[in-house]
């Protein structure tokens, strides 16, 4: 099994690995081959696939906003889990984070993703009773010209 960076050219195998993971939270903007080229160009160093047999069978997009690191759509091919795939691209993510100057990450598991939860409570992440977490569509917003 090979760790590397992810580049753009690995997005149609990612996007069906994300396919293949249930409790996998998608959208059609953010989760584009444009929204992830974009997040790709950002955050160049800090995004991960897993190789087996040239075939990728674990992702993970981490990425920073300069003060604090944010992890997304960890996923491992269902069929190879508990061998440790995601430790080992969580590892390669913090480390990246690490190198860039980012001493915190965070990350969103909804609530309904039993086995994703239970791998980031065993990872260590600890879940925030103190926060609210809250979005807006900027996509949706009707913008009126004046």
């Amino acid at each position: 099994m090979e760790i590397r960076k992810m580049t753009i050219e690995d997005y149609e195998a990612v996007y069906e690995l994300w396919l293949s993971c249930k409790g996998m939270g998608l959208n059609t903007v953010d989760d584009s081959r444009d929204g992830i080229e974009r997040f790709l160009n950002r955050n160049p160093d800090t995004c991960f696939v897993s190789e087996r047999d040239g075939k990728i069978v674990g992702a993970i997009i981490a990425g920073s906003d300069g003060r604090r690191g944010y992890i997304y759509h960890t996923a491992v091919s269902p069929g190879q889990r508990r061998q440790g795939i995601a430790s080992k691209l969580v590892d390669a993510a913090m480390s990246a984070l690490e190198n860039i100057g980012i001493t915190k990450a965070a990350l969103v598991v909804f609530d309904r993703n039993t086995d994703g939860n239970s791998f980031w409570e065993n990872a260590g992440f600890s879940v925030r009773e103190d926060l609210v977490y809250r979005n807006k569509s900027i996509a949706d917003m009707v913008r009126i010209d004046t």
